[in-house]
């Protein structure tokens, strides 16, 4: 007789960023170099002084770490925030196992099972395997090639929330789509979730990477949002860490706090070596973001450059992070991803990209876009685009 999975287990989705993972070792083994645009792994050097500190850890027995963080991690955490004029106290932060942990310990402080929380769509593809994880519906409001995924119109925001919604979440700028909202828009979100008594989850993975003399506009900005407001953060991609693990949440919501804190402690604590090794980084954070903030504006541009010379595609150019969303001339993205690592290369190379489907809670509207990370030296950059050109080409040659 067969045993049976949980529901909530058989319908969480698979990651689009990382489902066709097989498909392209199995094209490596065949000696094709793949260029991977699929996922954002800076290939920049991670700050000397984290893997100085890694390797001369010395102690003598490799303790767990507190439940909430180790206190001097909790102090560079809140002089990161100190240093872009947010004040946070440190039992305001709790140290987590990347921004990911964060995000999952706020969905599940702020929702019940079969409530709501409000997304706009495309959105991080995570979000909806975490909702899964907790019963949790996501309302999803779309947003649009053609107006750079900004966000709709207040009335339309407003119109989707029910006496189950208990938050809005928003990345900005915004993965996957690379979008900086305006301060316009911030307020609006902010207004929308005052007047609703609304959470707000703000994912601040990217805030230091935006381009062109632009700035975000924090949440913790306004004073009344405060009880309100849950920020996930991450030192993955402003420090090229990825593979540390570390980030955090912080609110000024005690109670909030305190549950995320009771969360914690079920999962006993974060990797000691690796919060010791952030937080000379964290401490000294501008003397790495601005270089980073320089090098993916230069490959957003190599981006951006050659995608215009590929006839049937449109976008709008991103603001932040480094991440583009383009409308692509095929009929279905993820049959494109698969073709390009089943079926093509030149000069024994292929391109890896995530199909837009998994983007979105409803996948058909993700069938005619990509998602690309130029997270690669802008040599290679043009090079893959390129090859995402001539697989275009070739593609809609064979329907």
């Amino acid at each position: 007789m067969k045993i049976n999975i949980s529901e909530r287990a058989f319908k969480s989705p698979a990651s689009a960023i990382r489902k066709l993972v097989p498909l392209a070792d199995k094209a490596k083994k065949k000696g094709i170099k793949v260029y991977h645009l699929n996922i954002g792994q800076p290939d920049m050097a991670t700050p000397k002084p984290i893997i100085n500190a890694i390797k001369k850890f010395s102690r003598d027995t490799l303790e767990y770490a507190p439940s909430e963080g180790i206190h001097e991690t909790i102090a560079a955490w809140q002089k990161f925030y100190h240093d872009k004029s947010v004040k946070f106290d440190q039992s305001e932060i709790i140290v987590t196992s990347g921004g990911s942990e964060g995000l999952i310990l706020a969905f599940l402080t702020v929702t019940d099972p079969g409530d709501e929380l409000i997304v706009f769509e495309p959105f991080y593809t995570s979000y909806a395997i975490m909702a899964a994880m907790g019963n949790i519906v996501l309302k999803a409001l779309p947003t649009e090639v053609e107006t750079g995924y900004h966000f709709p119109p207040k009335v339309m925001i407003e119109k989707a929330i029910s006496r189950k919604t208990r938050g809005i979440v928003l990345c900005n700028p915004n993965n996957p789509t690379g979008t900086m909202y305006t301060s316009q828009e911030v307020r609006m979100i902010a207004d929308i979730a005052l007047k609703h008594n609304l959470f707000i989850i703000s994912d601040e993975t990217y805030q230091e990477i935006v381009f062109d003399d632009k700035k975000v506009l924090p949440f913790m900005s306004f004073t009344k949002l405060h009880n309100q407001l849950i920020v996930a953060d991450s030192v993955s991609k402003r420090f090229n860490s990825c593979g540390a693990r570390i980030g955090c949440v912080a609110s000024k919501n005690k109670e909030v706090m305190a549950a995320i804190m009771r969360f914690a402690q079920a999962r006993l604590s974060v990797a000691t070596v690796d919060q010791l090794a952030l937080i000379p980084v964290l401490i000294n954070s501008r003397q790495y973001t601005e270089q980073v903030k320089k090098n993916y504006k230069k490959r957003r541009d190599m981006v951006v450059s050659e995608l215009r010379k590929i006839k049937g595609v449109s976008f709008v150019v991103p603001e932040g992070a480094f991440y583009i969303m383009p409308r692509i001339p095929v009929d279905d993205s993820d049959k494109f991803a698969e073709f390009l690592l089943n079926d093509f290369s030149d000069h024994r190379e292929t391109v890896m990209i995530a199909p837009a489907t998994g983007f979105y809670k409803n996948p058909q509207k993700g069938k005619d876009k990509i998602r690309i990370a130029y997270v690669l030296s802008e040599e290679k950059l043009q090079r893959a685009i390129r090859l995402l050109g001539m697989a275009l080409e070739k593609y809609n040659r064979k329907k």
